[in-house]
């Protein structure tokens, strides 16, 4: 178990004093038009609350409607907080939405926040929100940024659960990228949370706050690599359990659980992807411990980046096919192009059916039909008359039967399968947590509607984080299985099943040691399995070791899974 970093954590009782930040109401909004952080969930999570306001000025009352330099129109108050706000403006030059950033020209941090946002403006990364102005004016420093009316908070997103494997992926990939070029010019952030990183409308991931954030609050750090790299470590881990990596509540997240220390995202939440949660691990445990291997620490954001790019690439799931719609028969008629149509509720003129064929050639044809239909007729009467004949006339009594083996008589009727009893069953866990340990008597209570399911995975069809999974079945004596009949719920890839003899419903006995009866591999929903090695046996374990990829449904979210509604052994 790895140690937590203190690098991205601050307690804000190691000062004896409770941070200003506790006391404001809400955060800057850089850029986004809703769902605005918490400041004391920024602040306690990520550091805490900077260095106390000690301005020899009071800040200057502003209210909505001012303007600064005659062209930025304060709008809506966003945070109010040591001696600074954050506010929603309007450009009215270019006539569109901008943020602002104030405080008083003799506030303490005054000086290293314009340096800030003058250093993040030429940086002119487009992966940023962009600093658009910083001026000094009138007693006042104020900050003029971008507006993303159409991007989205991560803490947003993580409200509703977390993110798919693909768009973890994406997130972390594009963050660590743009935070390894702001280093590459000496530029860090300090404060990355779920709050700072946002998605575009397009897909896109992008960073607000750039220095500047960490200026306002007057938070400083030795190694600022270190401290980015781990909050992007923070960040993934969010991503894909829905959980902060810390003791604390933060950002509409539940924390980890109090004296746990920090766990694999995997082990938090199952079918997260194994990659990603190795990665997360690499980025905020300390000294090289991970989870599962004992790789190197990433403490660089290019570290990070470097990692990323000897993963495998995750691909994105596969859209949800729609079935077209029904076809729609046309009002079009043949002969009616080029007329006008009839007026609505118009009665509509019955055609008049064509005289019946008057010529010469019409006579003969009927002269042929009732031909045809006369002879016919007496071709019927006479096999008719010969069959009435046939029967009346005695059977041969002399007539003996063949019995030189050559006959059909002499053949036997092939024994059909009978299905044999299931007395029982227990699911077989080979490694880690069961599927559905409740539920295995569902698949052979010939009930096709009820079933035992798997869990669902990131990576497939053959299965990575587990040898198998399967259920172990006791016939009630020792029988000789010639085949299996199998119903699964979902079609599609690949389903691998494998029958083995075993010595018990336990699972200490391994799959290694059991003796293999036979296999199949299916895309479909009622398989068939021929045992291969015939062996009596009281214990017979269905071993799943592939599963299709299915959509989302009402048990759980899409990935590799598979469900068994009917099981059958024959003798």
């Amino acid at each position: 178990m790895a140690e937590r970093s203190t690098a991205a954590v601050g307690v804000a009782e190691n000062s004896g004093v409770k941070p200003l930040a506790a006391k404001a109401d809400q955060s800057t909004s850089d850029g986004v038009a809703q769902d605005r952080e918490r400041e004391t969930d920024g602040d306690e999570a990520q550091g805490g609350g900077g260095a106390e306001y000690s301005g020899t000025t009071s800040p200057t009352e502003l209210h909505s409607g001012h303007k600064l330099a005659r062209r930025y129109r304060l709008e809506e108050c966003l945070t109010r907080l040591d001696g600074f706000s954050s506010w929603r403006a309007v450009d009215e030059k270019l006539r569109r939405a901008v943020g602002v950033h104030l405080l008083p020209a003799d506030h303490a941090r005054a000086r290293s926040v314009l340096a800030a946002a003058r250093s993040a403006a030429l940086l002119g990364d487009p992966r940023f929100v962009q600093v658009l102005d910083a001026v000094e004016e009138n007693d006042l420093v104020y900050v003029v940024h971008e507006w993303l009316p159409d991007a989205t908070e991560l803490t947003t997103l993580l409200a509703s659960g977390p993110l798919e494997a693909h768009d973890a992926y994406q997130m972390v990939t594009q963050v660590s990228q743009a935070m390894a070029a702001a280093h590459r010019e000496g530029l860090a952030h300090l404060r990355l949370n779920p709050g700072t990183v946002l998605r575009t409308s397009s897909g896109q991931w992008r960073i607000r706050g750039l220095a500047v954030n960490a200026a306002l609050r007057g938070i400083d750090s030795d190694t600022p690599q270190r401290t980015d790299t781990e909050a992007i470590g923070a960040l993934l881990y969010a991503a894909l359990t829905q959980r902060w990596p810390y003791e604390v509540d933060a950002y509409g997240l539940s924390g980890l659980p109090k004296d746990v220390g920090l766990i694999a995202p995997d082990q938090v939440r199952a079918g997260v992807h194994r990659g990603l949660s190795e990665l997360a691990m690499r980025a905020l445990a300390n000294d090289g411990a991970t989870a599962s291997r004992h790789e190197s620490p990433c403490t660089t954001p290019e570290d990070l980046v470097k990692a990323i790019g000897e993963m495998p690439r995750i691909r994105p799931p596969e859209p949800a096919f729609t079935a077209p719609p029904e076809y729609q028969r046309t009002t079009y008629q043949q002969g009616t192009y080029g007329r006008p149509a009839p007026h609505p509720g118009a009665t509509q003129p019955v055609p008049t059916p064509p005289a019946p064929l008057q010529s010469r050639t019409g006579k003969a044809l009927k002269w042929a039909v009732s031909a045809l239909l006369i002879a016919t007729l007496g071709l019927v009467s006479w096999q008719l008359a010969e069959t009435l004949m046939h029967h009346d006339k005695p059977e041969n009594t002399d007539q003996t039967q063949t019995t030189d083996g050559n006959g059909k008589n002499d053949e036997k009727p092939k024994p059909t399968a009978k299905p044999l009893k299931i007395e029982a069953a227990q699911e077989y866990v080979a490694e880690g947590d069961a599927q559905a340990a409740g539920d295995v008597g569902k698949t052979y209570d010939n009930d096709p509607s009820s079933y035992w399911r798997t869990k669902y995975y990131i990576d497939g069809p053959e299965m990575k984080i587990k040898p198998g999974v399967g259920i172990a079945y006791d016939l009630g004596s020792a029988q000789t299985v010639s085949a299996a009949s199998i119903g699964l719920r979902y079609p599609g890839d690949h389903t691998t099943i494998t029958l083995y003899a075993t010595n018990s419903l336990s699972s200490s006995t391994p799959v290694s040691s059991m003796t293999k009866l036979g296999t199949l591999t299916t895309t479909g929903t009622s398989p068939t399995i021929k045992v291969t090695k015939q062996e009596k046996t009281r214990y017979v374990l269905l071993w799943i070791t592939a599963m299709p990829y299915a959509g989302k449904d009402g048990y759980s979210s899409a990935g590799y899974k598979q469900a068994v509604t009917d099981v059958k052994f024959m003798d």
